[in-house]
């Protein structure tokens, strides 16, 4: 009998933070191995605890979860999501420009199937999250990737972006702040980009799940400040700054020059309808957790504990010979670079797979996020401060000696 084969537009889909690395990992856990996974940003498995505010939310409202929502999302959440996106100056925007979905995974589904058609391009960045690349392999488009480029701290490089348009570009994707890399971005980067938008008539795709995840000082600014002339969609969500992964709460909202994509519009709303509406009982969160900047906050600043394991975790960095990176100011990812002709590195596949069955700590090798070459790997840095700095001091151990064969 003839086997079933899996679609072609599958064949160049990936995702390697629960990819072969992930599944060696689990196999060794099933064998009683203990494996710290540092593979992806779910802060609940590291003893992250649900914001009092959320969980007050949730509980007082059940019941008005129980029936099928709007399509967009409860009038209540939808509306909290504007003000929130009010207060970041994103223009022209009201209720009706909010979809709210089942995390952003599912929303950039439901943002590229009504748009791309066979050939048509996006550009992407590199180091890019895969849900991105492969949304759009699913969709049928062609991901083109520009360079983000580590010696500006992991800036879009806009020579690089200007260099790839071609008249198949349809739209361009900016990820603010990064994920694996933990930047960013200036104003004048994000002006820069707009511009470009807007000389070559580009939908903006901005993914800005980790805004509020800031540290330093910085200050985030979302795109669409400076793209009031473009047709702009900003994807956000609770998953990461209210330690909500598995609730699956994400939206999108479109604004600037609208009325030039009505007819796309309607697309989404079709794939909206066909899932009937997102989980409602997640909804019920959302007034009262943007409202709740200070559980959030707390984390990012000096004793906060996402701030205390970058520090622990970038203090041990900084001893390992032949390693070097560029220091995260968002989020809870690093993205370090090996020195590859010290290491006789050629498949960072394989310096995974080694690193995991020597020293039981799993991380995501760089090509992962579309990056070319066997030089870099992310580091997830949830884990507690004292468990983070003893798998950075493994990882200098094993690096001590490594040469790949």
């Amino acid at each position: 009998m003839e086997s079933i084969q899996r679609a072609d537009k599958m064949k160049l889909v990936h995702s390697d933070i629960r990819g072969p690395v992930f599944e060696e990992a689990n196999r060794m856990r099933k064998n009683g191995i203990d494996v710290l996974r540092l593979n992806t940003g779910n802060p609940g498995v590291f003893g992250f605890g649900l914001p009092e505010s959320v969980r007050s939310a949730i509980a007082d409202h059940l019941d008005q979860a129980v029936p099928y929502c709007d399509l967009r999302g409860m009038p209540a959440a939808r509306s909290a999501i504007c003000e929130y996106h009010k207060t970041k100056n994103l223009p022209n925007i009201n209720e009706e420009d909010i979809f709210i979905g089942n995390g952003v995974s599912e929303l950039v589904t439901m943002a590229l199937l009504p748009l791309l058609n066979s050939g048509d391009e996006m550009l992407i960045p590199s180091p890019d999250y895969s849900l991105w690349t492969n949304s759009v392999y699913i969709a049928g488009g062609t991901p083109v990737h520009y360079i983000c480029d580590e010696k500006s701290n992991w800036y879009p490089d806009i020579e690089d972006i200007k260099s790839k348009i071609t008249p198949k570009t349809k739209a361009i994707l900016v990820i603010n702040p990064n994920n694996p890399t933990g930047a960013v971005y200036p104003d004048e980067i994000l002006m820069q980009i707009a511009q470009i938008a807007r000389e070559h008539d580009l939908i903006v795709f901005s993914d800005e799940i980790y805004d509020r995840l800031v540290m330093d000082g910085l200050k985030h600014t979302s795109l669409g400040v400076y793209c009031p002339d473009l047709f702009t969609i900003t994807f956000n969500g609770l998953s990461k700054s209210h330690i909500v992964c598995g609730y699956r709460c994400g939206w999108m909202i479109i604004s600037g020059n609208k009325e030039k994509g009505k007819d796309y519009i309607a697309g989404i709303q079709q794939i909206a309808a066909m899932r009937l509406c997102a989980n409602a009982i997640m909804q019920l969160a959302i007034p009262a957790a943007l409202a709740d900047f200070e559980s959030t906050n707390a984390m990012m600043v000096p004793g906060g504990r996402l701030y205390e394991q970058r520090e622990a975790c970038c203090k041990v960095l900084d001893t390992i010979e032949g390693l070097s990176y560029v220091k995260n100011h968002a989020a809870f990812y690093i993205f370090p670079k090996l020195d590859v002709k010290r290491f006789n590195i050629t498949d960072d596949n394989q310096f995974a797979f080694d690193f995991l069955h020597e020293k039981h700590v799993m991380i995501i090798p760089g090509r992962g996020f579309s990056w070319k070459q066997p030089d870099h790997f992310r580091i997830v840095m949830l884990p507690r401060a004292d468990q983070l700095a003893d798998a950075m001091e493994k990882l200098k151990d094993f690096l001590a000696t490594y040469r790949q064969a």
